[in-house]
């Protein structure tokens, strides 16, 4: 097949777009190459094998052009930040997925599927169970609670200590401007997919971890910041009090993911969550992290908090292992693969530090009436 795949030259979909010229696809990839994450234009890394395109998603008439040329689309372009750019998360992932569907439908094109990219933060802070009250799917934790460090979920309905469970594709909660964006995509595709005959797929990953994950994009998770900070010889900070507990999925899985979208028919009109499949804290993160490093530093807690961020949540896996899918490798193997790569990269030395002022300057790294010494 001849395959789309917009955001191409990005962490997850130049190594879906390598994985498919191995598997004897013809490839075309359209990338707007924007920084902070592509700041030298067009990656080293791209495959010379595919046919690149620079633009955007929204151009109505570029993405009419390739449509008319392929059977089959990955849809990874997307805006992801904490920016305070509300509109803009609506309007790069949202719209830019009823564009897609809107010219498939005027151009009456028999297209085999199209995969979309969602996110884990589609389902918010995710299911809970409280002994009292029974499942429970909890709002966004209040400001006044972060900043006098109460970092724990209660019961919405009777204040109760509340049981973490993994969250099924059922749960759908968005808590922050990126995770309605992402739900938002999701209703179109799979409804507009159904509604017209396109066979459409919605991948709602957790956390990607690998090489060519960008360096500069301060949104990106817990490898890229705990691994620049211990090659550059600082201990990395944990926000709140280190608890909070994420599943990390590694590149090559979720390209097995991908694969089996395109190519399982029970795949198509369903949304399934890629996660890997075991909880993690911060915490554990970073030592695992710290032992790749071989460093003597352990990470710190300062009462920091990044406000807008999920307290616990990990992804329910087994509907897409009903489709023989599974999770193949650890967190350690995808943060051994980061750092190896993280290696060939030069001029780092600033790259943390800027990162760390502009979420500050944000608003978005705030400090809780926690001390230091009272958090570790």
């Amino acid at each position: 097949m001849r395959i789309l795949v917009t955001g191409g030259a990005g962490f997850i979909g130049s190594h879906t777009a390598d994985r498919l010229i191995t598997l004897g696809h013809d490839v075309v990839v359209l990338d707007a190459l924007t920084p902070p994450v592509h700041r030298g234009g067009r990656p080293d890394y791209l495959s010379a094998g595919i046919d690149f395109y620079q633009g955007d998603v929204r151009n109505r008439d570029l993405m009419t052009n390739l449509l008319r040329r392929v059977d089959a689309v990955y849809h990874f372009a997307a805006y992801q930040d904490y920016l305070p750019e509300f509109s803009k998360f609506s309007d790069v992932n949202i719209v830019s997925t009823a564009l897609l569907y809107e010219i498939i439908v005027a151009e009456g094109l028999d297209l085999a599927r199209v995969v979309v990219a969602s996110s884990q933060s589609a389902m918010g802070e995710g299911l809970y169970w409280c002994p009292a009250d029974a499942e429970q799917t909890p709002g966004i934790r209040p400001e006044s609670a972060l900043a006098a460090g109460q970092w724990d979920i209660i019961c919405p309905v009777c204040s109760g200590p509340l049981e973490l469970r993994t969250t099924p594709e059922r749960i759908s909660n968005p808590q922050n401007p990126y995770g309605m964006s992402k739900f938002g995509q999701e209703m179109v595709a799979i409804n507009l997919g159904r509604r017209y005959g396109i066979p459409t797929v919605a991948l709602r990953y957790s956390i990607v971890q690998g090489p060519r994950q960008s360096v500069y994009n301060a949104y990106s998770g817990a490898c890229r910041i705990f691994c620049l900070s211990y090659l550059l010889g600082v201990p990395p900070t944990l926000y709140e009090d280190g608890g909070a507990i994420r599943d990390y999925v590694n590149i090559d899985d979720v390209v097995d993911a991908n694969v089996v979208a395109l190519t399982d028919a029970r795949a198509a009109g369903r949304v399934f969550n890629v996660g890997g499949g075991q909880a993690v804290t911060t915490r554990e993160f970073a030592e695992i992290v710290r032992q790749q490093y071989d460093s003597d530093l352990e990470a710190v807690v300062t009462g920091e908090y990044r406000f807008g961020d999920t307290r616990h949540i990990v992804s329910d896996i087994r509907a897409l292992g009903d489709l023989g899918w599974k999770p193949q490798h650890t967190p350690a193997d995808s943060v051994a693969a980061y750092a190896r790569w993280l290696a060939g990269i030069d001029s780092l030395d600033g790259v943390l530090a800027e990162a760390n002022a502009r979420m500050r300057a944000l608003g978005v790294v705030r400090q809780s009436a926690v001390l230091p010494e009272a958090g570790r």
